[in-house]
């Protein structure tokens, strides 16, 4: 929704090339460089360092070659179609001296949970084409991102009739989103010897980001016990083996969220988000995981189509997305389109936990740690006491959107598949 602007790497006057990085923004806990949508030079720069700029909001007016002879109304047109990992926007505005900049509104409905670039906003704004619709729309752009030809072909097969509609504009939204932590907590007297610290800019996003969460989704939370004994036996005899043939640490981690992926194939109401009134049903299954920073904050890179890779290609992406984590490197891309959060609270030696549902999904699920404790276990010989290795998972849901039943169903065929681990080649 916002931006915070890092750094700027260029000044006014500054002549720049196409893609050449003109500035350092921080959008979703994700740092990101802008790069130039044309080449010439720097006319005028709107904002400042630390100044936070909402998404669609031209930040600054580069001068293209030629430019000078053009004195037209700026349009849509001249916007960037595709600015890579952000969400500010820089423009090309190709003119002299005109005052009126042109902002593209966004789509109606929804809050987007991948890129689009101002013009296709705008595009998708003239025509009233919600954001369900919107996500529908097959790109061919990098990435698979929707471009202005995309748009403006489906436009015409809508007009020709040969298109249907796949989503219809919402109502009003069942829920306003609140305004931001930062800009309503208030400053109180404080008695008594106190250290005040502000929150960084990161924890105000996580501050404002739980708060929206648990004014949007009426939370339930399911829990159930797993035994984990067939997989952790499994993993401590292979991690070394692994470790030497694939250069990679097998962590607990990459074996839950192939359990998760599993479950959630089975089970696709899990794996949806809210529109307003509608429910979007996401066809690939992107599993977002909690990822702690040396700062103490937390981050959720997502693994995209999780329930597509094995174990070796989960392990690869779990640590490869975790040094990312951790040493700062994650792109903005790392961080968008999860459908589904895992959480591992165990890490930490929480026994369990009631995770706050990461919007716009619709369900998170966390792991506690894994203890031995002494269990009953029934076969047909009878019962007796054994040491097992024990975790609870629980799982808070929309109870909007799923209701017990499921959410309770859903949870126990998560630990069913953990419990029947047999192991897997690698």
């Amino acid at each position: 929704m916002e931006a915070t602007i890092l750094k700027w790497l260029k000044n006014v006057g500054d002549s720049v090339k196409m893609d050449e990085t003109i500035l350092e923004i921080a959008t979703d806990k994700v740092d990101s460089e802008v790069p130039s949508t044309a080449e010439g030079v720097i006319e005028e720069i709107f904002f400042n360092v630390t100044d936070v700029v909402r998404v669609d909001t031209v930040i600054a007016r580069i001068r293209t070659v030629g430019s000078a002879d053009r004195v037209d109304t700026p349009e849509a047109e001249t916007v960037s179609e595709e600015i890579a990992e952000t969400e500010a926007v820089v423009e090309d505005l190709t003119v002299e001296d005109s005052e009126e900049i042109i902002q593209p509104e966004p789509p109606v409905g929804g809050s987007m949970s991948k890129f689009y670039s101002p013009l296709v906003l705008n595009i998708a704004a003239s025509e009233g084409i919600p954001l369900s619709e919107l996500e529908n729309i097959a790109g061919t752009g990098n990435e698979g991102r929707v471009t202005k030809k995309d748009m403006l072909a489906y436009v015409a097969n809508l007009q020709k009739g040969t298109a249907q509609r796949r989503a219809q504009v919402s109502p009003q939204p069942l829920v306003k989103k609140p305004e931001p932590v930062s800009e309503t907590l208030q400053v109180g007297n404080y008695s008594g010897n106190v250290e005040v610290i502000e929150m960084d800019r990161m924890r105000q996003m996580i501050a404002d980001h739980m708060v929206y969460s648990k004014h949007t989704s009426p939370h339930v939370t399911a829990y159930v016990e797993a035994d984990m004994t067939n997989m952790v036996n499994w993993r401590n005899a292979n991690k070394v083996a692994f470790q030497k043939k694939h250069g990679e640490k097998l962590t607990f981690t990459p074996l839950f969220v192939e359990a998760v992926a599993k479950a959630v194939k089975d089970f696709p109401m899990i794996n949806v988000s809210v529109d307003g009134r509608n429910i979007i049903v996401k066809e690939h299954i992107n599993i977002g995981m909690a990822t702690a920073l040396p700062s103490g904050n937390l981050i959720v890179p997502v693994i995209k189509n999780a329930d597509q890779l094995n174990i070796t290609g989960l392990t690869k992406h779990v640590n490869n997305l975790a040094d990312a984590a951790r040493n700062g490197k994650l792109k903005a891309d790392d961080t968008q389109g999860g459908t589904f959060t895992f959480t591992n609270v165990g890490t930490f030696g929480s026994l369990m936990g009631t995770p706050i549902i990461n919007q716009p999904q619709v369900a998170i699920m966390a792991a506690g740690i894994i203890k031995k404790r002494p269990v009953v276990i029934e076969t047909e010989q009878g019962d007796s006491i054994a040491i097992r290795h024990m975790m609870y998972l629980s799982m808070s849901y929309d109870h909007r959107i799923i209701d017990g039943s499921l959410g309770a169903t859903f949870v126990t065929a998560v630990a069913k598949e953990l419990e029947n681990f047999k192991g897997v080649e690698f």
